[in-house]
């Protein structure tokens, strides 16, 4: 039963084309909500909740830092299944317009965080 609550909170969290968003823009490091919430072009709270909705499932990590939440993509210490649905959701959806866009606005806001 354990497994199936796994799946079926992995496939509830890949059902929202922002959360999957949020989740490749997460390929490329971690990421502050701030980041989040203006890449996204969403309100503060409701970021919060599609990021609460990839933490249940374990698709993201957080850790807090003053007031500031940071988000990333999981390392090893999660089941298989989720570090497969990453990667099967990488490769289905690389070429996406919108996740290509994305993939560049990600990079040019990572340039200058540095």
């Amino acid at each position: 039963m354990k497994l199936m609550y796994e799946f079926l909170s992995i496939a509830k969290a890949l059902s929202d084309e922002n959360r999957v968003r949020a989740l490749m823009m997460l390929s490329h490091g971690e990421l502050c909500v701030c980041q989040l919430i203006e890449m996204l072009g969403l309100a503060p709270s409701t970021v919060s909740k599609h990021m609460s909705i990839l933490r249940q499932a374990r698709l993201v990590q957080a850790r807090k830092e003053g007031r500031w939440m940071y988000y990333r993509l999981p390392n090893g210490d999660v089941p298989q299944c989720v570090l497969e649905a990453i990667q099967w959701m990488r490769n289905a959806i690389a070429g996406d317009k919108q996740i290509v866009a994305d993939d560049k606005r990600v990079k040019r806001i990572s340039k200058l965080d540095r």
